[in-house]
């Protein structure tokens, strides 16, 4: 808990490094609401956005980038035609969804934050856990859109779909807004009505602590017996397995699964 905390007010002490070096403002609503919990800490966030970028047509989008236009609201046809004019390599149109990103405390809380988002509409939402026993959980959806519109500054497409995919774009963000609602409200109920971790399991005091409890124990009993000894590779190899095990039990008890992604991201992890 105490490191968790120390992590926490570290991360939410550096300067924001977004673009605009502030949160979108849906999701500072979240943010806040997260934060006051000291179970959770946001990590990374994007209300979503429409934008039209421009490349160097090397095929690698983020190395040489240029934004030609970005919103976070429903835009125009017109705003679209005007960013294109300033277009010299290759122009692509997108519309990229909300996406949050949530440190987490114990697995339940972010098993607790992966159901109301599953419920909410964003289907893709899943948990990640890394080596140390840091827990993120990301909060995402499949209705992207993207579309390249010129090549080497040259408008590919007519007017006409341009139009079209504006439309498309619109009713995505419209959607997108509503889902964002349903999940700040959502969540409100559910951390309201959120019971303390040690309710959550029953069969004793000692089912209610962290399953990265059991690595740590073992870890102190090694150093107790002979505190020059480091972990053996197969030692760290066990308890990797062993610690692996146990978190897909607990979650196979609460009835939870990953998304194929997220399970593929675990394996890789604990396999390493």
């Amino acid at each position: 808990m105490a490191a968790f905390a120390r992590r926490k007010a570290q991360r939410l002490a550096r300067p924001d490094p977004s673009r605009k070096r502030a949160l979108d403002a849906r999701a500072a609503e979240l943010a806040r609401l997260l934060n006051a919990r000291e179970r959770f800490c946001t990590a990374s966030s994007c209300d979503g956005r429409v934008i039209v970028t421009d490349t160097d047509g090397t095929g690698i989008q983020k190395k040489n980038c240029t934004w030609l236009l970005v919103t976070h609201d429903p835009c125009a046809k017109g705003d679209v035609m005007t960013a294109l004019e300033k277009a010299t390599g290759d122009a692509v149109f997108k519309f990229e969804p909300f996406v949050l990103h949530v440190l987490c405390r114990e697995l339940q809380d972010a098993q607790l934050l992966h159901s109301v988002a599953i419920d909410s509409g964003f289907r893709n939402s899943g948990i990640t856990v890394g080596r140390g026993g840091k827990i993120t959980m990301a909060v995402r959806s499949t209705h992207c859109l993207e579309v390249p519109l010129s090549h080497k500054g040259r408008l590919m497409v007519s007017e006409e779909y341009i139009e079209f995919l504006v439309h498309v774009a619109n009713q995505k963000m419209e959607e997108n807004i509503r889902r964002i609602d349903r999940f700040q409200k959502g969540l409100e109920l559910a951390l309201e009505a959120a019971v303390p971790a040690d309710t959550l399991f029953p069969e004793g005091p000692e089912k209610s602590h962290s399953v990265y409890v059991h690595r740590r124990k073992r870890q102190t009993a090694q150093e107790q017996t002979d505190p020059s000894r480091e972990l053996e590779p197969q030692d760290d190899t066990e308890s990797s397995l062993g610690l692996f095990a146990e978190i897909m039990m607990i979650l196979k008890k609460e009835k939870f699964f990953f998304s194929k992604s997220d399970l593929i991201v675990v394996i890789a992890i604990f396999a390493e």
